[in-house]
């Protein structure tokens, strides 16, 4: 077999990443719904025809190389081998998709040159507004997973380029906001036809032969430079132990641990000691929890470079079966914030010996959903707002403001104008929170303050886990004292302090989301006199210290139903 030259290789892969993005800017332009083409809520990526990932292009952090997960579950179960050209299935059953059954990935063959096995593989998965499950919006209180919506085993819904319109029937019939899935659907549907339209182009212009040459070369390239990060890191192993509020069933925090082992060729990181699957909606299947660690073991050792099969060769993930991290059939797992906060639970172990991480950001992301009548149209309408938290400090620096979530943080969040027009909501107040971030010689990040007004009844989602336990600073730092929450009729005599919780709010009744601030690091007496000048300056902190959301609770008394051990509420 003919070996590529250095420049061939670097082209061939460079154009494969041209293909993905290719694949993203036509899904972001043609996606029905704001949580594609605002929030970025998908994953996009290329395989060969071993299920090896051959590029992807950036959607919603937490989804690197997830798709390979779902396509090896496809390729070995037998069905990829059945497989023609023109088809287009469907798969978003949560044990093999690595993801929530809103999380539609499609996944389409290429044959090349009349071959009778499928050359490559194209995916993209994206969030749906609705698939049948049991509420709409977000599920926060299933006990089973058919209770999250319809299951797509990997299904043909296209059967050599024709819509099935059997089986385009039942997911139409099984969704509250048919027009809305329908248009994403056929934004996918075009994203993988350019991807499809590209790779011919690629294999047109250099020859099957020479652009597998190069994707072998590209990806061991990508295997020995992660191989020498991972060889400068410290050898050991290091625990840490983190707590979700709830599982939405019950009161009961859920315990989540993690040890990480670092050798001179493998990381493993190992979840045994964490709690059972639980009762409801909170829990991992193995794919979703493989794809966090790789999230996290990319920034450790190649956060610079385009990601492919090779970046993670050396990466393990283990969890016992049955157990959180490795929820099975029938669990539920719609919410999938516990992946969020064990992310930085891994940040947590390393912290000790790793000296440029940083301390935890706000802990969770801390957004809100909308559902209901639009006041106007009268049309339903889901729409979701990611809200932006602190992030932790490092030796060097302050941690940044009110930025997504690590694990998420190319994802963005839905701006107001699209709020406002497609929903009841009315805003109030958008700020930052003064005095957020945790105090250290270098601060954290600061959070958000959102008060939100409603101009038509509309059930409101508040979407948090980890509003119980504050976030961990370093080297002398301190935690930030807010945490994540929401208070419901701000103000007055009733006002409910929530986590995870949903609530019918009628018109003219107001919310308010706050985001806490990132762990400061250092000792707080060692902050540079300009810094805090500079902080003074421009609002980050006051001379009192004082939080006025914090205030206002010891004002007017708060009730916390939502934050002990009640995940829905309607009236």
């Amino acid at each position: 077999m003919r070996t590529s030259k250095a420049a061939e290789i670097e082209i061939i892969s460079g154009l494969f990443l041209s293909a993905a993005e290719q694949m993203r800017r036509t899904l972001v332009r043609t996606a029905f719904n704001a949580v594609i083409y605002e929030v970025l809520d998908f994953g996009i990526s290329i395989a060969d025809a071993n299920g090896r990932m051959v590029a992807e292009a950036a959607g919603i952090t937490s989804f690197i190389g997830a798709n390979d997960y779902g396509l090896r579950k496809l390729i070995e179960s037998g069905m990829a081998a059945t497989w023609k050209s023109g088809d287009v299935v469907m798969l978003n059953t949560p044990y093999w998709s690595s993801a929530h059954t809103s999380d539609a990935l499609l996944v389409s063959p290429i044959f090349l040159d009349g071959s009778d096995k499928a050359d490559m593989f194209i995916c993209v998965r994206a969030h749906w507004l609705d698939i049948g499950a049991k509420d709409a919006g977000y599920v926060l209180d299933s006990i089973d997973v058919h209770q999250e919506g319809l299951l797509m085993p990997g299904v043909r819904v296209i059967k050599e380029g024709t819509l099935d319109p059997d089986i385009w029937a039942i997911l139409e019939t099984n969704s509250r906001l048919p027009d809305a899935i329908r248009g994403d659907f056929n934004a996918q549907v075009a994203c993988l036809r350019t991807g499809d339209k590209a790779i011919r182009e690629i294999y047109a212009k250099f020859g099957k032969e020479r652009v597998l040459t190069a994707i072998d070369a590209y990806i061991e390239h990508s295997a020995q430079k992660t191989r020498e990060a991972l060889a400068k890191l410290p050898k050991g192993t290091w625990t840490a132990e983190e707590w979700l509020d709830d599982d939405g069933v019950t009161g009961d925090p859920i315990r989540m641990f993690c040890t990480v082992t670092i050798t001179e060729d493998r990381f493993l990181v190992d979840f045994a000691g964490s709690s059972p699957q639980v009762a409801g909606p909170v829990n991992n299947p193995l794919g979703a929890t493989m794809t966090m660690a790789k999230t996290y073991f990319k920034f450790l050792t190649s956060p610079d470079t385009p990601s492919n099969h090779g970046c993670y060769a050396a990466l393990e993930v283990v969890a016992p079966e049955g157990s959180f991290f490795n929820a099975v059939y029938p669990a539920a797992s719609y919410v999938g914030w516990g992946r969020m906060v064990a992310f930085e639970m891994i940040a947590q172990a390393l912290a000790p010996v790793i000296p440029w991480i940083p301390a935890q950001s706000g802990g969770d992301e801390p957004g809100f959903m909308a559902v209901g009548k639009h006041h106007q149209t009268g049309k339903t309408f889901v729409i979701s707002n990611n809200e932006g938290i602190g992030w932790g400090a490092t030796f060097a620096h302050d941690g940044a403001n009110a930025l997504q979530h690590p694990s998420t943080s190319t994802v963005r969040n839905t701006p107001i104008e699209v709020l406002e027009r497609q929903s009841n909501l009315f805003h109030e107040r958008l700020e930052l929170v003064e005095n957020s971030g945790g105090r250290g010689q270098f601060r954290g990040g600061v959070g958000v303050r959102r008060d939100v007004r409603m101009v038509g009844d509309t059930e409101i989602l508040s979407m948090k886990k980890k509003t119980k336990t504050g976030n961990w600073a370093l080297n002398g730092g301190e935690p930030s004292p807010l945490k994540n929450h929401m208070i419901l009729w701000p103000g007055e005599a009733r006002q409910l302090k929530v986590g995870m919780y949903r609530k019918t709010l009628r018109t003219g009744e107001m919310f308010a989301n706050y985001a806490a601030g990132g762990g400061g690091w250092g000792d707080p007496a060692k902050r540079d006199p300009k810094a805090h000048e500079y902080d003074l300056r421009n609002g980050y902190v006051t001379e009192d210290g004082k939080i006025e959301a914090l205030a206002e609770l010891d004002d007017y008394g708060v009730r916390t139903i939502g934050m002990e051990n009640e995940a829905r509420s309607r009236d």
